[in-house]
């Protein structure tokens, strides 16, 4: 059964296919933040020495968000309503502990437990870098425990009782709000419900980076989503063709980008870089892409239509792990 009306059921497979069959949609996402979130590895934040452009041949240093960083919190986001909506139950499949292997996330995003067998992603996420300049995306902070009593200690000093006061300071860089992380992320071999629900996972996942339950808050702007027969332009590629867009004055102001500047930038730079693309494409950017967006709004706003998609995503992936893994096991990841 059709869920949408905006795009044609021949980008979709009727099942999804054990092999590679030559299907790709990316949807074109620009992740804003809205508070200080941590992208980091051994307490630093991540960062590249790359070039500035495309045309611009200058260097600069830049944040980056790691594939992990993004793909974990949309597929737990997924992990969730699966669960919500008791189409998986806690105990038949634990992240990372035991794999259920014949539900969507399983099915979609991959698992792999050794011995016990494993599926590769169909979610294709690259390292996404920030359109601006290390130095004006981070800041540092010192970061403070308080007492009840009102006095503060430095986070990690545990010892310190009270009243005290400590010389030793505890100091952390954060991401500033307001920066922005072009990335594509690709889906091989798409059915319409499994389309679906990765999309759905992107707009509704708000949470990125260490110490998600606090800060780290990110809002994913959809642009676009492209069918085609192969993967399609890098991120950096991306953000190096939006930061050649963006005027010299606006680069070398202190404030943040505008977000409005952004987008618009952002879409034309996409636009331009299909058309350079060898492969066969059909692009929704921009203005064509509306409808589409206004039917997935109606579509998941509703818990009947949330059902619809998790109950047909659900129903190919159970007939997909019963031809293609066989029977179910219970097994503990590596």
């Amino acid at each position: 059964m059709a869920l949408l009306n905006s795009i044609d059921s021949k980008f979709f497979h009727s099942e999804i296919p054990y092999k590679p069959m030559g299907k790709y949609v990316h949807f074109l996402t620009v992740r804003v933040t809205e508070s200080y979130p941590l992208f980091q590895t051994d307490g630093e934040l991540n960062k590249a020495r790359v070039r500035a452009g495309i045309n611009n041949r200058q260097t600069l240093s830049r944040l980056t968000m790691f594939k992990r960083k993004q793909s974990t919190p949309e597929r737990l986001a997924g992990r969730e309503l699966l669960r919500k909506y008791e189409f998986v139950k806690p105990e038949e499949c634990e992240y990372n502990v035991a794999f259920g292997m014949d539900n969507p996330d399983c099915i979609i995003y991959g698992f792999a437990i050794g011995d016990s067998g494993s599926e590769k992603s169909k979610v294709v996420v690259d390292t996404a870098f920030s359109i601006t300049s290390f130095d004006e995306s981070h800041e540092t902070f010192t970061l403070n425990a308080p007492f009840e009593s009102g006095t503060m200690a430095s986070k990690g000093e545990g010892t310190t009782k009270p009243g005290e006061v400590t010389s030793r300071i505890n100091q952390q860089d954060h991401i500033r709000p307001q920066v922005f992380f072009p990335s594509i992320v690709t889906l091989k071999d798409p059915t319409e419900a499994s389309f679906l629900y990765v999309l759905n996972n992107i707009l509704r996942t708000r949470h990125y980076g260490a110490q998600t339950t606090r800060t780290g808050r990110v809002r994913n702007e959809l642009l676009g989503v492209v069918f085609a027969d192969g993967e399609i332009v890098s991120n950096l590629r991306w953000t190096q063709a939006i930061y050649d867009r963006l005027p010299e004055d606006i680069l070398q102001s202190i404030d943040p980008l505008d977000e409005n500047l952004v987008m618009e930038i952002a879409t034309a730079a996409i636009q331009d870089l299909m058309q350079d693309e060898f492969i066969v494409h059909t692009d929704f950017i921009g203005e064509s892409f509306r409808p589409i967006l206004q039917d997935i709004k109606a579509l998941t706003a509703s818990e009947e239509g949330i059902i619809s998609i998790l109950n047909q995503a659900n129903e190919e992936a159970k007939k997909y792990a019963e031809a293609h893994i066989g029977k179910k096991k219970k097994a503990k990841a590596k």
